[in-house]
């Protein structure tokens, strides 16, 4: 049975070298994954969305701080650390994930939940100052 604490390790240590076969050990073949940018269903989808994020990203990585698991879910916190393509600023922002296991142990939903406009849009130059604009409308 597959556990939190294999899957933490798995997220840590993926990379753009890692093999669909690695995914395949992890998740159901009808797992759901879903984040702010992206709803997919099945391994070969998710592990198209990762491979996305590596040719997108500069050194992309997961550290996970906090994981706790009752019966078939769990919560993770995690930090996600990146780099714009061309850019040597290393960027970073946290965000927490529930995962829903299979009676197999394997993950059958990875739900992500983060702010893609605090920690992507408005990290870019100019949708940064549309985002700021928006937001001091709302708040006024």
């Amino acid at each position: 049975m597959n556990s939190i604490k294999a899957y933490c390790q798995f997220f840590e240590s993926i990379n753009q070298n890692t093999s669909i076969e690695k995914y395949k050990e992890q998740f159901n073949p009808n797992t759901v994954f879903e984040d702010p940018f992206h709803k997919v269903q099945g391994i070969d989808a998710i592990y198209n969305v990762f491979q996305k994020m590596y040719k997108n990203l500069d050194n992309p990585y997961f550290k996970v701080y906090e994981a706790i698991q009752k019966e078939n879910v769990a919560y993770i916190k995690w930090e996600f650390y990146f780099s714009f393509k061309n850019d040597t600023i290393v960027q970073n922002f946290t965000g927490v994930s529930r995962v829903k296991f299979d009676d197999n142990g394997k993950v059958l939903e990875h739900i992500d939940f983060w702010d893609s406009a605090e920690n992507i849009y408005e990290k870019i130059p100019f949708i940064s100052q549309i985002i700021k604009f928006i937001k001091r409308r709302i708040v006024a």
